[in-house]
């Protein structure tokens, strides 16, 4: 707790200007918020800076879709996006846009260090036409038939039917997006940065603790593969910066968005001339800088942009940490369904801190994906928000208020409990400095329940009906809202609304993680007010409502659905009840010589270890399962096979091929935990 101040720079990734922010985005951006709240609870000086990404073929086309120039669509969605981020208490110290001078200074003085240092190459190459809309095709604007599956409407580069990668021109029958024309193929001069010049760099930096292991190990695919030159230009028309020595050619929207994390803070230098951009940002500074991003575009930030700020004469980043993607109630959020949740629609319905409550219960340090169930999202937040944490105040307050004019007692009677919840705080903040807010979101609602039972065990309630028990009442309600102040600055980062609200009840200022060394005694509190009501069901099915969109057929036919195999044999509840499912820890994987999908796993039962072969190789690369938990049918009779003896079976979901996932159980599972 003592640690010296540390200067830190905090970024998200940058939003896309055209279209809304949804409950998705806002995983990312609640996880680094409340990771920036405690840095600042702490007492470091930590900046969070972001900007919308409002470059590119798709912002100009829909700015052309409506009639209006790109620069008033990217303005007025700017104004949305930081309102929606407003509403969800995400508190940026400066918003910004890639399409600013700033990004523009920046991303040029970058591209001629690399130019000059011999980083960037010129070449011509093919690509696809529309000889209607009179412009070259992005992948994601060409349309047609899968090369492997044979799948219609599939964009220019990947399908997403049979998960093929694949060129454009690989494409059948293929289609421009924008006018219905078939593409043809023309010669362009386009200019590469040279990622190749970098890779012993990139190879050590990867490896240095910057990244997440599952993120470094999926890099190491690409250095196998070899670093290839990146295309960094693109022609007219696009919405973009032009780039200074190639007249028609535009900065791809990849090159500059990462940089607008620069021109960001250096807009925020601007504002604040305290602030020295080139201290934070120079190659010997001894800030720290950490990005929050999607696994998705990892890819970017862990190969691209640290190359480039090392070839151009800046800081590498600190570390870039990934999150997995968010589902609803099991599924990809799904329109039809009313679970692709817009943020001002869950804003219109529900409060914000409930979704960081539930956000912050399931995040993790990994880049495993989560899931919004809404009956457990329900029933968590009533349980743990009001019935344990507002619990603990709403059953002390109306004493102090009405026995004893709002005032604490001279002395705290317990002052061993008070102690012992103060010193969990060093545990909380590891936690949250790993990001690993659900332990922490564990620990601080056991440390509710021990709260809430210290008060039942006295029961304040019964005690004030005697005379010569008031003053017994009086300490215990007094230590009941202690524990609760103190529960109430571990949970801040996460629901800094709330906690300002118990806050300005308590009286006593703004705590923080050092103020808690002196509990409140002799102390005059506020009026007591309800703090945070209970989620209610109607109020959920209200948000669904409001946010399905109807996807009644508009005149094109729908693809034909794959025929489904019919239901097997039904079984009874009896017959599933015999299924034994137990926590196993993955000890050890590895491939199966001469199988093709085969993993032998090592599984750990706490105790008691079983082999188990697992057709998950398409998936999974042995290395990254190794420490793993999963959920194995542990009473499955052993099976001879080819290979050896599997001694029961791992499950595993998902349509096959990479897009196949084993199943993990909740953070706090044990080896050999049985699954009921």
């Amino acid at each position: 707790m003592s640690e010296p101040r540390r200067q830190i720079l905090v970024t998200s990734a940058l939003p896309y200007a055209n279209g809304p922010i949804h409950i998705g985005h806002l995983v990312e951006y609640i996880q680094t918020d409340i990771w920036v709240r405690f840095q600042r609870l702490l007492g470091h000086h930590c900046r969070y800076v972001c900007a919308d990404d409002a470059h590119g073929t798709p912002i100009m086309l829909k700015a052309r879709s409506e009639g209006i120039e790109p620069e008033a669509l990217i303005a007025r969605v700017s104004q949305e996006h930081q309102a929606d981020f407003a509403g969800f208490h995400i508190g940026f110290d400066h918003y910004h846009s890639t399409h600013s001078d700033e990004n523009r200074r920046l991303a040029t003085l970058i591209y001629q260090r690399l130019r000059d240092a011999g980083h960037i190459a010129r070449r011509t190459i093919r690509q696809a036409y529309d000889p209607v809309a009179e412009m070259f095709l992005p992948d994601r604007f060409i349309k047609g038939s899968c090369p492997r599956c044979g799948a219609e409407e599939q964009y220019g580069d990947s399908c997403e039917q049979c998960g093929a990668t694949y060129s454009p021109t690989d494409l059948k029958n293929p289609v421009s997006a924008i006018s219905g024309a078939t593409p043809v193929e023309r010669d362009s001069e386009h200019l590469f940065f040279r990622l190749g010049d970098f890779e012993a760099m990139l190879r050590d930096w990867t490896r240095a603790g910057h990244l997440q292991r599952e993120i470094a190990n999926k890099l190491d695919e690409w250095f196998r593969a070899g670093l290839n030159d990146w295309d960094i230009s693109r022609d007219a028309p696009y919405f973009g910066f032009e780039i200074p020595d190639a007249p028609g050619k535009y900065f791809y929207v990849w090159l500059d968005a990462p940089i607008g994390y620069m021109a960001s803070f250096d807009a925020l230098c601007q504002k604040e001339p305290a602030l020295d951009f080139d201290s934070w940002w120079g190659p010997g500074s001894g800030a720290e800088l950490y990005h929050f991003i999607g696994k998705d575009i990892a890819y970017f930030h862990t190969l691209f942009w640290p190359a480039m700020l090392k070839g151009a004469g800046f800081r590498q980043p600190s570390a870039v940490f990934c999150h997995g993607f968010l589902t609803v109630n099991g599924q990809k959020m799904s329109k039809s369904r009313g679970t692709f949740i817009k943020a001002r629609t869950w804003l219109d319905h529900l409060d914000p801190e409930y979704l960081r409550y539930y956000f912050a219960a399931k995040l993790g340090a990994g880049v495993d994906d989560i899931d919004l169930n809404l009956d457990d999202f329900i029933a968590r937040v009533n349980s743990d928000l009001v019935g344990k944490f507002v619990n603990i105040a709403s059953r002390c307050a109306g004493f102090i208020e009405k026995r004893f004019e709002g005032r604490l007692s001279e002395r705290l009677a317990e002052p061993q409990l008070y102690a012992d919840f103060v010193a969990a705080g060093e545990r909380i903040a590891t936690l949250y400095e790993g990001r690993e807010y659900a332990q922490a979101m564990r620990e601080i609602m056991q440390l509710a329940d021990r709260a809430n039972q210290y008060i039942d065990e006295r029961k304040p309630w019964a005690a004030i009906k005697e005379a010569d028990r008031l003053g017994e009442v009086h300490e215990v309600c007094t230590v009941g809202l202690n524990l609760f102040r103190v529960l109430n600055t571990w949970l801040k980062p996460v629901l800094p609304e709330l906690g300002a609200r118990a806050e300005r009840f308590l009286n006593a200022g703004s705590a923080d993680w050092q103020a808690l060394a002196t509990p409140l005694t002799g102390h005059s509190v506020g009026r007591w007010e309800p703090l945070l009501t209970r989620v209610e069901p109607k109020a959920v099915e209200a948000l669904l409502a409001d946010a399905k969109e109807s996807l009644a057929p508009t005149g094109t036919p729908a693809p034909a659905q794959p025929a489904i195999a019919p239901i097997a044999e039904t079984i009874t509840i009896d017959d599933f009840a015999k299924v034994d499912l137990r926590v196993a820890r993955i000890a050890r994987a590895e491939a199966v010589e001469g199988a093709d999908k085969l993993l032998r796993l090592t599984l750990d039962l706490g105790g008691e270890q079983r082999t188990v072969f697992a057709g998950i190789k398409s998936a999974y690369d042995p290395a990254d399962l190794e420490g793993r938990l999963t959920v194995m049918v542990a009473n499955l009779a052993p099976r001879k096979m080819k290979f050896g003896l599997s001694e029961g079976m791992v499950l595993a979901a998902g349509p096959g091929g990479k897009e196949l996932f084993i199943l993990s159980p909740d953070s706090g599972a044990q080896p050999g935990m049985r699954i009921k």
